[in-house]
């Protein structure tokens, strides 16, 4: 998606309290996993995946998945955004050969190893250098288990470039560890009703991000296929397939979402998301229930989530479950009254970027007190000065970092397009609480 951004933006401060509805793009999670998903299964009928999102992560993945000879037709021009999987009388991946480019997108590199493996030939995945420096021995271990397969690392570090050599998937028992990300299981779920025989999955270790394995469970259950989850094991049927839906919806991005509630929070206004409800697929919703332990007041309904912002106190959480919002919250507690302590999110140092260090460096610089320690921080408030923050080239810094400028002038996001990777219109988004009354 061709967006043209500035080197930085600065933010200027909010002259009024918002009171707006806001729709988010659809969900980058359920996007990725709709097109794997829909890619692998066999098209009795065309599917459209309505409501998808438009970024460099879906766009990598999309242009994946055609490099692999499998007929998609994004549509993301129309008034709702959509993909076309039109009739295809078989399953399975044309292409015997591919090297394929990922970007930034460890959804795409994971979710595409496991995909390439069921099929017959030689894959490579390779992105830019920092996901050459993300872990993924995890998933490659798992896969060589499969039979008829050798996955490993090109550099022979456990990082991408990945090779994958297969003749397809031939099944069994197999053991895995996501304490690293659950991207590795919910990659080898989608992988397994493609294998011969059916696979039973064994996790070892601790788990993160638990809410996403339940979304891939639950998808893969919407599309038909037979999956079992008992604790720590999952038994997919081989060719357990049933159906596949003429039309797939995806909801709006909860992770999207929280920086609007969040603005709501830090500026005592009033924000709607629309199209988000408590019974989301995605757990980032749960940010919402932080936002009230600190202090606002959250309304639910079948049309969306409003947050109204109220003082804020100072939280302890464990935010392993929803990792993907601890930028959002880091940004929300430089206003509390008291410190805010996160905890149990080691795993988002291999992100992209280390995002407790990045965090923790930003907000000094803001003049918060930040206490990091290997599995999260402690942010206590402190007067706030404007400067110029750096993102990383990590999406979800600068949309978090943007929310102090809200109340702080002087806040300049450098490396603004970096959204693009999520949200391409997210500036345009926040713009726009400026003229709710």
């Amino acid at each position: 998606m061709s967006l043209a951004y500035p080197s930085e933006l600065e933010i200027a401060p909010l002259t009024n309290t918002p009171g707006a509805t806001v729709t988010v793009p659809g969900s980058k999670s359920i996007t990725n996993r709709a097109l794997v998903l829909a890619a692998g299964t066999p098209m009795d009928v065309p599917c459209r995946l309505t409501g998808a999102l438009r970024s460099e992560d879906t766009e990598v993945m999309v242009a994946a998945i055609q490099q692999l000879g499998i007929e998609v037709r994004p549509e993301w021009d129309a008034a709702e955004p959509s993909v076309l999987f039109p009739f295809r009388e078989r399953s399975g991946i044309p292409a015997r050969s591919a090297d394929l480019y990922v970007a930034n997108s460890g959804t795409t590199m994971r979710f595409l190893a496991a995909m390439v493996a069921t099929g017959e030939g030689r894959y490579r995945l390779d992105g830019i250098p920092r996901m050459r420096e993300r872990p993924i021995q995890d998933l490659l271990d798992a896969l060589n288990q499969l039979g008829g397969v050798k996955a490993y690392s090109e550099a022979g570090n456990g990082c991408p470039p990945v090779v994958i050599e297969t003749q397809g998937v031939r099944g069994g028992h197999v053991k895995i560890r996501a304490g690293v990300s659950s991207q590795f299981l919910s990659g080898l779920l989608m992988a397994a009703p493609f294998a011969e025989t059916d696979v039973t999955i064994e996790l070892v270790g601790p788990v993160v991000s638990e809410p996403y394995i339940e979304m891939t469970v639950a998808m893969m259950r919407q599309w038909g296929y037979a999956v079992d989850a008992n604790g720590g094991t999952f038994h997919v049927r081989a060719g357990g397939y049933t159906h596949n839906p003429m039309t797939y919806a995806i909801e709006p991005d909860a992770s999207a979402a929280s920086y609007f509630w969040a603005a709501a929070a830090i500026t005592g206004g009033r924000v709607t998301v629309a199209g988000l409800t408590r019974d989301s697929l995605q757990g980032d919703v749960r940010f919402v229930d932080v936002l009230e332990q600190m202090g606002c007041r959250v309304e639910a309904c079948e049309t969306g989530i409003t947050v109204h912002g109220r003082p804020l106190r100072g939280v302890d959480v464990d935010m392993n479950d929803i990792s993907d919002t601890v930028m959002t919250l880091g940004a929300v507690a430089c206003f509390a009254d008291g410190p805010t302590t996160i905890r149990n999110v080691a795993h988002i140092r291999h992100k992209e970027t280390d995002r407790i260090a990045a965090l923790a460096t930003e907000l000094r610089k803001l003049g918060a007190e930040v206490a990091e320690r290997a599995d999260g921080l402690t942010i206590t408030p402190r007067p706030l000065a404007g400067c110029a923050v750096d993102t990383y080239n990590d999406h979800r810094m600068a949309m978090s970092l943007a929310l102090v400028g809200l109340r702080v002038p002087g806040v300049v996001v450098r490396n603004p397009g970096c959204v693009a990777k999520t949200y391409p219109g997210f500036w345009q988004d926040l713009a726009a609480l400026r003229q709710s009354p």
